[in-house]
């Protein structure tokens, strides 16, 4: 069974059908830039652009980056403030001829997906998945079963928020090296295993890619840390299987 999975990012915003069988894209994943000011019109336009791109009609589950309850858009870090209090699923499902829209938290729907067909298949006790990006997206399960909206990237570290230290833009903007990087990030890891003691830490988002790179430096943390088995595609993947779910 195929259902479409739309994944809106700081950066991009990136879409395919899943294969909900295998866990796993059906087709090459299609990928836009975000548009910048990221508001609700640009980004539904971007949204189906991809879809189109594919010639989908159907269902479509879509990630956000930002606290989603129902389908209202609750907060807005690293997109348009504009989204706030806005119904992104009546917005999406306007420009997509009615198709029925899905929404939640980007990071929610990377675990979800990880949890399923990754890093945290079969995984008890407490799993944090982080998605490393524009900022730092976070989803905490419990044997198994997800705390939705945790946005534990916003947590405060050295004095400032923790994606504007430890996330992938912030290593970017810094030009840190892997080892400045990774020190940040061994921080925020010891700060959230202090508040939820979790068994493992699985790490994604885009920087997965390069897991061997960084993931071996985060020392002195006692939890198991694994880069996310479908790396970037987890959130595409964890959006469709929310979507199936309705």
């Amino acid at each position: 069974m195929n259902v479409f999975g739309v994944d809106i990012g700081g950066s991009g915003i990136k879409g395919a059908p899943v294969d909900l069988e295998r866990g796993d894209l059906a087709e090459p994943r299609h990928k836009v830039l975000t548009p910048h000011p990221a508001t609700p019109d640009g980004v539904a336009g971007c949204v189906a652009e991809v879809v189109e791109h594919f010639g989908w009609s159907g269902p479509i589950g879509v990630t956000f980056p930002g606290v989603v309850t129902g389908s209202t858009i609750r907060t807005a870090a690293n997109v348009d403030k504009g989204w706030i209090g806005v119904d992104a699923a009546a917005l999406l499902g306007e420009r997509l001829s009615g198709m029925p829209i899905t929404v939640l938290n980007d990071a929610d729907a990377a675990g979800i997906a990880e949890m399923t067909f990754g890093a945290g298949r079969g995984r008890k006790g407490a799993v944090i998945m982080l998605t490393f990006g524009t900022g730092i997206g976070s989803a905490l399960f419990t044997d198994g079963r997800l705390v939705p909206n945790t946005e534990l990237g916003h947590l405060e570290l050295d004095g400032h928020e923790a994606e504007k230290r430890a996330s992938t833009k912030a290593k970017e903007d810094k030009d840190l090296s892997w080892e400045e990087w990774a020190h940040r990030v061994r921080k925020y890891l010891a700060h959230l295993e202090m508040l939820f003691s979790p068994e493992l830490f699985i790490v994604g988002g885009g920087v997965s890619r390069k897991a061997e790179k960084f993931v071996p430096l985060l020392t002195d943390v006692r939890a198991e840390i694994v880069p996310a088995e479908l790396q970037n595609n987890a959130g595409i993947v964890g959006a469709a299987m929310a979507a199936a779910a309705r």
